[in-house]
């Protein structure tokens, strides 16, 4: 007897079970004191004991309710294989590293479900405030209860526009240099240090738009849906995907200007 695919309302309810008790982990521990367990790409780019500890617990979680699975996370890579119209999860276990490192509410658990490839059930959960998005392929993107529209701007003049920064010296000079060329053409700039959640206030408004280059897999997975399922256009330049060249989430009535703009500044350029 074959296994029914699960439905992506199923899915997601996992994911809330999940991500709930992983963001309240993350927060005990942030409580009990945080330390620094290793670095990755540069001396900057930190990994600490609780993303470890988080992604474990994730990892369990999902084994004892979805022991078929496969399962991609930031921190242990990935871990089964993907069959067929098979369920492969994407964790990442405290999105927004630095700011939990110093205290700064602005990081989340990300978590979504993957279907044959596509992403189809998301949450992404602040750990210091415990506001949670949600999004469905074709249900919608939502928090506490209200259907989230993206921002229905259309001047790119009166943009707020929100972006990131890698931690390589090279690449970080180079995303530098594009904003400074960027800025006097939108209303003004955040950098607030998760892209996970930098999608989720795009989704409701909060910004008008996102782009950043550098987005892995579990950066983009959770929070993209959410994107996407608020309306925003979700892709990369010249016609390539959202992935690690650049990623621009926008409404459509500010996608064109900004791509265009991002591209002639080679925004997808650089290390």
């Amino acid at each position: 007897m074959i296994a029914s695919v699960p439905t992506p309302r199923e899915l997601l309810t996992i994911a809330v079970e999940v991500a709930r008790d992983a963001a309240a982990t993350a927060h005990r521990m942030r409580a009990e004191g945080v330390s620094v367990a290793a670095t990755k790409s540069t001396a900057t780019d930190v990994v600490t004991a609780a993303d470890r500890a988080v992604e474990r617990q994730v990892l369990a979680a999902l084994r004892d309710r979805r022991p078929g699975d496969a399962v991609l996370g930031e921190e242990y890579g990935g871990a089964g294989a993907v069959a067929g119209d098979g369920v492969r999860w994407i964790v990442d276990p405290i999105d927004g590293t630095v700011n939990y490192l110093y205290g700064l509410p602005y990081c989340a658990v990300s978590l979504a479900a993957e279907v044959a490839g596509e992403v189809v059930a998301g949450v992404v959960r602040n750990v210091f405030t415990g506001e949670e998005w949600t999004a469905t392929a074709g249900g919608g993107a939502w928090r506490d209860g209200r259907r989230l529209r993206c921002s229905a701007e259309a001047d790119l003049g009166q943009a707020l526009v929100a972006t990131g920064f890698g931690y390589d010296a090279g690449r970080r000079a180079h995303q530098a240099r594009v904003v400074a060329e960027l800025i006097p053409h939108v209303r003004d700039i955040r950098r607030m240090g998760a892209a996970a959640l930098d999608l989720c206030l795009a989704a409701e408004g909060r910004v008008d738009a996102y782009f950043e280059k550098g987005l892995a897999a579990w950066d983009l997975a959770a929070g993209g849906l959410v994107a996407r399922e608020a309306g925003l256009l979700v892709t990369g330049l010249s016609g390539r995907p959202a992935g690690p060249d650049l990623a621009l989430a926008a409404p459509p009535a500010l996608h064109g200007p900004l791509h265009t703009r991002l591209a002639d500044l080679d925004a997808a350029g650089g290390p």
